[in-house]
């Protein structure tokens, strides 16, 4: 695909509705649609308020909505400067393997340069062989050492009550 036919933005408040598709087709592909809760309302509040720590980009090929990523800034001790944290990128799958991704990747490693950034990191699924093997081909290093930790529902409300 030429980037003439390619483009990548910022979503704004009126890609909202176009978001939370992106979010349940995602949600679909991970085999984890029934853990969707996000709305219309609560993806305007979390991307669009003036709280909002987390940008999405909107990537469209022929004019055509085709990928989206979300993105925010983490910190690294060791480093003593902020990262970039890409929370999820999608493509369609009827769009995959035209370098869409990659290109979506090649402006996300933009900002975080721009941005003085340090790392710019993500997790993938370790059963989604075809993204880990794409990320590797980039320069990407896959973290075995590290596990994700995650507390959400009532373990967190536990933890958060607990003295």
């Amino acid at each position: 695909m030429s980037s003439e036919e390619l483009t990548i933005h910022q979503a704004t408040e009126h890609d909202v509705p176009l978001l939370l598709k992106f979010i349940r087709a995602l949600a679909d592909y991970e085999k984890l649609l029934h853990e969707v809760v996000a709305t219309e309302e609560s993806i305007q509040e979390s991307l669009f308020s003036e709280e909002s720590a987390a940008k999405a980009l909107i990537v469209k090929a022929n004019g055509k909505p085709a990928a989206f990523a979300v993105y925010f800034h983490n910190f690294s001790t060791f480093t003593g400067r902020r990262g970039l944290y890409l929370e999820d990128l999608f493509v369609k799958p009827n769009l995959r393997r035209q370098a869409i991704g990659k290109k979506l990747l090649v402006h996300l490693a933009k900002i975080a340069v721009n941005r003085g950034c340090s790392r710019f990191e993500w997790a993938a699924l370790d059963w989604n062989e075809p993204a880990i093997r794409f990320y590797e081909e980039l320069g990407a290093q896959k973290m075995d050492e590290w596990r994700l930790f995650r507390m959400s529902g009532a373990a967190l409300e536990r933890l958060a009550a607990s003295d």
